[in-house]
């Protein structure tokens, strides 16, 4: 029998108050055959971060130091913005090259898209310990499809994945590098020394809590600073958990994505499953990638 595979959480931006939750997830890690190590830093606490900045850079530098084989954020949340310039970036990528897989969405977006642009390393996103893993039976549990994609990602099985899109893209055939994550996070690193200049990418974005007027504000943004025509597709995920508003008068997201596609050539699909939702994939950032369709049906291969 092969020996687990080690697994480290930590938690480099909100705090986590979710006691039972940390504990049902070490519990159904452990299941899943990781040696998993709980961070000391996971319970730290200052205003809405878990630590202060100092508490939660040492925390990520730890973890890098030590290279395990997955490095699983408990959480999202804010936080890892005020860290950037700090970063010991190298050796992150280090322990990439040893063999880390970092892990996580949403907050992490900021830390995986920084690593891409400093260092080209490749790191992943995916489900996160708390959001993902401690979830209550009662609440819905783990998720099949996020639990077995995370599961054969991690051993380096997954090697494709695939989804189903609006009709009006058969016969795409692209190759790039997939990269993005959360929109806001994207955005916020726009201009920024730690926005990875991608040409010719596979641009994937997901969010939560936002009306489909800021979604549809922020992917403006990206198209009118020329992000997206440099891209050769972008991939939309879940935008989950806004509320409709007497003003929206029949505007939609898909209304919003229609008005994307109306100024913007590059090709905009929908239905990725990926997002601050139970069911998501678990995606390579900066990895070189081959996205195909037939009929409805998208591949996306590395």
């Amino acid at each position: 029998m092969s020996q687990p595979s080690s697994l480290h959480v930590y938690a480099p931006a909100g705090v986590e108050l979710r006691t039972a939750a940390l504990k049902l997830a070490h519990q159904r890690l452990v299941a899943l055959g990781f040696d998993v190590t709980m961070d000391p830093g996971l319970r730290g606490r200052h205003q809405r971060f878990a630590g202060d900045d100092d508490a939660r850079l040492a925390a990520i530098h730890r973890v890098a130091a030590a290279a395990p084989s997955v490095a699983m954020a408990c959480r999202g949340g804010y936080g890892l913005t005020r860290l950037l310039g700090r970063i010991d970036w190298p050796l992150l990528a280090r322990a990439v090259e040893r063999g880390t897989r970092w892990v996580g969405h949403s907050d992490i977006t900021a830390l995986q898209l920084g690593l891409l642009a400093h260092t080209g390393a490749t790191s992943w996103q995916g489900p996160m310990a708390c959001d993902d893993f401690g979830r209550s039976d009662e609440a819905g549990g783990t998720d099949e499809v996020t639990v077995g994609c995370f599961s054969e990602a991690m051993s380096g099985e997954l090697e494709a994945v695939g989804f189903r899109t609006e009709a009006g893209f058969d016969g795409l055939d692209l190759k790039g590098r997939l990269w993005g994550g959360n929109l806001a996070m994207v955005q916020s690193l726009l201009g920024t020394p730690h926005w990875p200049k991608v040409s010719g990418g596979l641009l994937f974005l997901e969010d939560v809590n936002e009306h489909p007027y800021r979604v549809e504000r922020a992917l403006l943004q990206l198209h009118q600073a020329g992000v997206l025509a440099r891209q050769r597709a972008v991939l939309l995920g879940d935008f989950s958990g806004w509320r409709k508003s007497p003003l929206d008068r029949g505007y939609t997201l898909k209304t919003a994505v229609a008005h994307l596609r109306s100024v913007c050539a590059t090709p905009i699909l929908t239905g990725l499953p990926f997002g601050h939702v139970p069911t998501k994939l678990t995606l390579p950032v900066g990895a070189k990638v081959q996205l195909v369709v037939q009929g409805r049906d998208v591949l996306l291969g590395w």
